[in-house]
């Protein structure tokens, strides 16, 4: 008897936000070197903020100051810094980012197969709420967790297992979709189910090396791949 397909018997969805949906990298791109040119240090390149982006606000100010600066001088201002940074990326939130294809048409698609809705980002929520607002993406979920809803972030499965927590399901049930290793492992950690996307920012590594359930073109491509297995 062979065993049934980690996607047969998924009721709910957590997704990702950047990378997944949305592409913000010129976001932080406009954010960044508005923060940079602050402190007195040249523009960077939208390419070199793409690997650096995922692992949350704190993680990707570290590394943009660590291009110019040693361990010792990025703490010393790491503070300025995300002064900065947080108050330009707030201005310009969502107004140089863009959706992905299908990302509007698999989200619609998912929630007429009944399939239960949550959005979990490492993005602080006081970004990703308006960022979903703006881009009218917000009211497709139930629940919008961020980088800042509990003690520890993705890769850690905790925010995970608090989604489904608040579904009321079993991890076995809940498929996690996401663009990066950060996801996977998230997800593993869990015991949920994950999909990933090839285009979206993956810290400089190929998606083909991360462990997971499938590799789906577009969400309207995982939300057809999740209904056929449940309906199979």
């Amino acid at each position: 008897m062979t065993a049934p397909h980690p996607l047969a018997g998924v009721r709910a969805a957590i997704i990702d936000l950047d990378g997944t949906m949305l592409d913000t990298v010129p976001d932080f791109h406009v954010a960044i070197n508005r923060m940079r040119g602050e402190l007195g240090l040249a523009p960077i390149t939208a390419e070199q903020i793409k690997n650096m982006v995922g692992k949350g606000s704190e993680n990707l100010i570290r590394s943009v100051l660590s291009l110019d600066h040693d361990d010792e001088a990025v703490e010393q201002h790491f503070a300025a810094a995300m002064d900065a940074y947080q108050r330009h990326y707030l201005a310009i939130n969502g107004h140089h980012s863009t959706l992905y294809p299908d990302v509007a048409a698999g989200l619609t698609e998912l929630k007429d197969a009944g399939i239960r809705l949550a959005c979990v980002t490492n993005k602080p929520l006081a970004f990703a709420l308006p960022l979903l607002k703006l881009k009218e993406l917000d009211g497709y979920f139930e629940v919008i967790y961020g980088g800042d809803s509990f003690a520890k972030k993705k890769p850690d499965p905790l925010p995970l297992l608090k989604a489904c927590e608040y579904f009321g399901l079993p991890p076995e049930q809940v498929v996690a979709i996401g663009d990066s290793s950060n996801d996977a492992q998230a997800a593993r950690a869990a015991g949920c189910p994950v999909l990933t996307v090839p285009y979206g920012y993956n810290h400089g590594e190929s998606i083909h090396e991360t462990d997971s359930d499938g590799i789906v073109d577009t969400l309207l491509h995982a939300a057809e791949l999740i209904n056929s297995h449940n309906h199979s």
